[in-house]
């Protein structure tokens, strides 16, 4: 990883999103891209997350940032994902979990009293040059879209 002193403190990286698009974090055209990363496809609070992103969409794109979901989950699953909640924004599939370790989201976490690894659910907005400009870890849901999308509209 580079000095984040000097440089992007994440290297680029390229993966696949809905509709089998390929994905480059460099060359992106957006001033601002927003990768949130979310535990799992279906689930009350990935989905209450992602409906929020929905519905800032457009504000979002005024504010000249794109949004990406990232999970673990298989293109299958997010393609039926984005189509079952009207997502206007691609889902990246992350399965074999190499974005989700470079960003340092998979954390060992408590469900039903067992210990399962999974990801922490985070927020990262990196902008046109590739270098990190803030991070929420450890999200919770409510009102994360709405402080994602001040803190972009903070920077113009």
């Amino acid at each position: 990883m580079a000095d984040s002193q000097t440089a992007a403190p994440y290297t680029d990286f390229s993966a696949v999103m809905t509709g089998d698009k390929p994905f480059q974090l460099s060359g992106r055209p957006a001033r601002y891209t927003v990768l949130y990363f979310y535990p799992k496809d279906n689930t009350p609070g990935c989905t209450t997350e992602s409906i929020a992103f929905r519905e800032l969409h457009a504000q979002f794109q005024q504010a000249a940032a794109e949004i990406y979901g990232i999970s673990r989950d298989s293109l299958r699953s997010h393609d039926g994902f984005k189509s079952k909640l009207g997502l206007p924004f691609e889902l990246i599939s992350d399965p074999e979990e190499a974005v989700c370790l470079q960003f340092g989201v998979m954390k060992m976490k408590n469900m039903y009293g067992k210990q399962v690894r999974g990801i922490e659910r985070s927020t990262f907005v990196i902008d046109a040059d590739g270098k990190l400009m803030k991070e929420w870890r450890g999200v919770k849901v409510p009102n994360h879209a709405e402080d994602v999308l001040e803190f972009i509209k903070s920077q113009a």
